[in-house]
């Protein structure tokens, strides 16, 4: 047992996927669980849940990136395929929140911190980042605050 039951799950799944000779979960999982070891080398301790969800995180943006590289490309399987890996990924990640959710914690952040102008971006994106990490696209969330304080 690791730090992280949601490491723990991964691993599980990986041990399902070997047995079912499911080959493209098998190495979307592996390359996961790869992606996991490699933060936890970095961290010199085991892994906590959050931290995990960051990794998926960045994991999930790198398929959306790849995907739409693919996809202007012209290159359909490769598109796919990182598709395929996309929807295993979000599996392990929280639901994430709606437009009228993420609206309202926005309107919450910038009250909490008294935001009155682009200036005090930081400040609401800090307190965002606690409460939504892994649930939105950051980069999202970011255009959203700046167009409410611009």
């Amino acid at each position: 047992m690791s730090a992280s039951p949601l490491f723990d799950k991964i691993n599980a799944d990986i041990i399902t996927a070997m047995k079912a000779k499911n080959e493209a979960a098998l190495s979307a999982l592996r390359m996961l669980k790869s992606a996991i070891k490699y933060k936890e080398v970095d961290l010199k301790r085991e892994i906590k849940d959050e931290e995990v969800i960051d990794v998926l995180s960045k994991q999930a943006k790198q398929r959306r990136e790849s995907i739409e590289g693919f996809e202007k490309g012209g290159r359909v399987e490769s598109a796919a395929s990182e598709k395929a890996e996309l929807a295993l990924i979000e599996a392990y990640l929280p639901a994430g929140l709606s437009e009228a959710e993420l609206a309202q914690l926005i309107e919450e952040a910038i009250k909490s911190t008294g935001a009155a102008g682009p200036k005090d971006m930081g400040k609401v994106m800090g307190v965002l980042t606690l409460k939504i990490k892994g649930k939105a696209d950051m980069g999202k969330v970011s255009g959203l605050v700046k167009a409410k304080l611009g």
